[in-house]
């Protein structure tokens, strides 16, 4: 594949600051709404992003955590998950930037972090 710089899809629970924030500092972002796709389910959420090659950026563990095991146990690959707690914006944005500029995307692939 051979992608440098980890493109984000924000699920709908995330601030959409944290979009504006992320695409200042030079990175892809797009938020639920942006996408169009606001109000489906985690399941269809995580294979859009998947279909963009984008890694997800959510606040909910339990769902993402579960989706990134069941794509693991039947071998489908995808962009990478971003669980994070909720924190400010601005606070966000700066623990993803550590990722950003410390992980390239072929990197992040099937990978779940938390921050």
């Amino acid at each position: 594949m051979n992608r440098l710089f980890i493109e984000l899809y924000l699920d709908e629970d995330v601030n959409v600051l944290v979009a504006h924030l992320v695409r200042a500092h030079g990175y892809a972002a797009v938020t639920t709404v942006e996408a169009g796709r606001r109000g489906e389910s985690n399941t269809v959420q995580l294979a859009y992003a998947v279909s963009q090659g984008r890694a997800v950026l959510t606040h909910n563990r339990s769902d993402f955590a579960a989706l990134a095991q069941e794509y693991t146990a039947t071998g489908r690959m995808h962009s990478g998950i971003i669980i994070a707690v909720r924190r400010p914006p601005h606070e966000l944005t700066r623990r993803l930037l550590r990722i950003f500029n410390a992980v390239t995307a072929d990197e992040m692939q099937d990978q779940v972090r938390y921050i």
